[in-house]
């Protein structure tokens, strides 16, 4: 067993493989996203993608393979990124009686990066979108994976490819590009501060930190329970380097040609990691309620003093309540588990309230509700099981934050 005090780097792989999170690949650095890491990350992209889109900004999806061309564009967005680039240089291989190899009459003529981020191939079509002050402000968001070529790899925080959100803008004034850097940073922190439990530091990154080709890079960090700071997520103002770089410019209201301003911003999957490192314990993962893709789990606790159909009527309705108040709830009925292999098992996997039903709860009209992050445990009568259960909810996510937050200030 791998404790947070003793080793956290052995108890953070630990936890990812016992609550079925991820697993790693037969290739080197990169893992795979088992179904129930893949619903938490989609819980946070879906509430990130709705406040992108609240604000203005489209969906869209651009190439995962860049001419070498068009990356070497800008300068300093090169520099930056040059080591960690993954080139394709060949598109055939050949399949000989000792294996398959390269085909060496198959090389490109230029060679393609394969997706560090998007910049170099988005502004390139911003060249062939923007013609007026008419097509500002123009905001594009993309969700999509990026490959970038890490010697030191760890799950969920630094892994070859990722998946991630990129935001790209392009602005009339340098006043509001600057804003808009400066909202979507906010966005975030709003977002994980509310949603995830997350309490941030935020500010700007010194000059020799900056995004390559940015600049202001704006960032927001936080404490892990080791007391190191991670960052998690970013916002960069681009000036009008890749405008000039890539030709894109635009007619303003006095019809003078003008090169626009540009924003850049992002968070990845490294959120997954933030989250187990922020809020789990030794027993498993803790996840705030409002992320949780499963809130409230109901065990029917089986005996022979009492008939399996009425337990799991009286469980299915007192789900079906919740799921009126719009609260994500799972009945586990089988029958192939003991009740304490399923509360373990919902223990580890974090899910933030856990109800049993058994005979005496049947004959007292009561549940017995157990919270995730304190385990503290409490009897509550059947018809106010609904209204505890949502106030339940809304006090953990609160005392979530409010223990990191606590950890952080101490």
């Amino acid at each position: 067993m791998f404790l947070r005090s003793t080793n956290f780097s052995a108890w953070y792989n630990h936890l990812i493989k016992k609550a079925g999170l991820a697993e790693q690949s037969s290739t080197r650095g990169c893992i795979v996203f088992k179904p129930y890491g893949f619903s938490l990350w989609e819980k946070i992209r879906d509430i990130l993608d709705n406040s992108f889109k609240s604000l203005g900004h489209q969906n869209a999806y651009f190439p995962l393979f860049i001419p070498m061309s068009h990356f070497s564009k800008e300068a300093q967005h090169v520099d930056g990124f040059a080591k960690e680039c993954a080139v394709v240089t060949h598109y055939r291989l050949k399949h000989e009686r000792d294996g398959v190899d390269i085909d060496p009459q198959a090389k490109l003529e230029e060679p393609f990066i394969v997706r560090p981020t998007s910049e170099t191939v988005i502004w390139e079509h911003f060249a062939k979108w923007i013609r007026s002050h008419r097509d500002l402000p123009l905001r594009i968001n993309q969700w999509a994976n990026v490959v970038r070529w890490e010697k030191r790899t760890r799950p969920f925080l630094r892994t070859l490819e990722f998946l991630w959100q990129e935001g790209h803008t392009a602005h009339a004034t340098q006043e509001e590009a600057k804003k808009h850097a400066l909202t979507m940073l906010e966005n975030y922190i709003h977002i994980l501060n509310n949603h995830m439990a997350l309490p941030l530091v935020a500010g700007e990154k010194t000059i020799h930190e900056r995004f390559a080709g940015a600049e202001n890079t704006y960032t927001m960090e936080g404490m892990m329970q080791d007391g190191k700071a991670l960052q998690l997520g970013t916002s960069h103002f681009l000036g009008q380097h890749f405008a000039k770089a890539f030709g894109v410019t635009f007619t303003n209201k006095k019809d003078v040609l003008e090169y626009v301003w540009g924003t850049s911003w992002g968070v990845t999957t490294r959120l997954l990691g933030a989250l187990i490192m922020t809020h789990a314990d030794d027993r498993g993962l803790v996840i705030p309620p409002k992320i949780a893709p499963v809130q409230v789990i109901i065990v029917p606790i089986y005996h022979k003093s009492i008939d399996e159909e009425v337990l799991n009527q009286h469980a299915q309705s007192l789900a079906s309540s919740l799921r009126n108040q719009h609260i994500a709830v799972k009945v586990d009925d089988t029958d192939t588990h003991s009740p304490g292999w399923k509360f373990a098992e919902y223990e580890t996997k974090g899910i933030p309230l856990r109800i049993s039903i058994g005979p005496r709860d049947i004959r007292n009209h009561t549940v017995e509700i157990v919270r995730r992050d304190t385990l503290a445990k409490k009897i509550v009568p059947l018809d106010e099981a609904v209204d505890y259960v949502g106030a339940m909810l809304e006090t953990i996510q609160q005392a979530m934050y409010d223990r990191a937050l606590a950890l952080r200030e101490g």
